[in-house]
């Protein structure tokens, strides 16, 4: 009887301990330039082609975020720019980047202990993106590899990027502030080159993709 209680709570510790776990996200650079990978949280790093740089992300984390900074410029004190999604000036980001930036996002163990995960175009777009799983658990993956920088419409045009319609328009049919927008011609335009990306902000049904808590991730800039 002893030996059976042990085991039972044994298998529960186990199993608490295989869902709680941080997830690792290994983030590379394969776009032909540098790039300074951003994470919230995380902070950040430079990394020339073909770099990376593993993240390990505290089990139950939300609102979380990881992205690619481009043409930046920063001191011995990690203080600077970047063209495209810069958060605040500095390297360490502890606030989200400025669009237009292509966003993995995501939140750890969630309801029914699964991970939530999309790419988002609702803050523009600046590099290509893979944001998959590496775990034996999970094998689905979001990609976004369209040439939308050199297919962005004219309105949207951004140095180093593509912006998003709400950024640049500030209207209710692109923000969805009411709550009741749908596509518009804009998230169309993104949704047809990245179908599983989000297109705007009430585009969940095609665009949020899960995992069982304890998943590990990789994400992929230029893949």
């Amino acid at each position: 009887m002893r030996s059976s209680i042990i085991f039972s709570f044994l298998l529960v510790l186990t199993y608490f301990s295989a869902s709680t776990h941080a997830a690792r996200f290994d983030i590379t650079n394969r776009c032909p330039f540098t790039v300074w990978a951003a994470a919230v949280p995380g902070g950040g790093k430079q990394l020339s082609s073909g770099q990376s740089w593993a993240l390990d992300v505290n089990a139950g984390t939300t609102g979380a975020r990881i992205w690619a900074r481009t043409n930046c410029n920063f001191d011995g004190a990690g203080r600077g720019r970047c063209e495209t999604g810069d958060c605040g000036g500095v390297l360490q980001c502890q606030a989200y980047g400025q669009a237009p930036n292509t966003l993995a996002e995501y939140a750890l163990n969630q309801f029914n202990n699964l991970d939530f995960f999309d790419i988002s175009l609702v803050d523009g777009f600046n590099v290509p993106m893979d944001f998959s799983p590496t775990s034996p658990q999970c094998s689905r993956g979001i990609k976004c590899v369209a040439n939308i920088n050199n297919e962005c419409p004219a309105q949207l045009r951004a140095p180093g990027g593509c912006k998003d319609p709400c950024n640049v328009f500030k209207t209710d049919m692109y923000c969805c502030n009411s709550g009741s927008c749908g596509p518009t011609e804009f998230s169309k335009f993104f949704k047809q080159r990245c179908p599983d990306a989000y297109s705007y902000p009430k585009d969940d049904p095609t665009s949020t993709f899960t995992c069982p808590g304890g998943t590990n991730y990789r994400v992929v800039f230029c893949p």
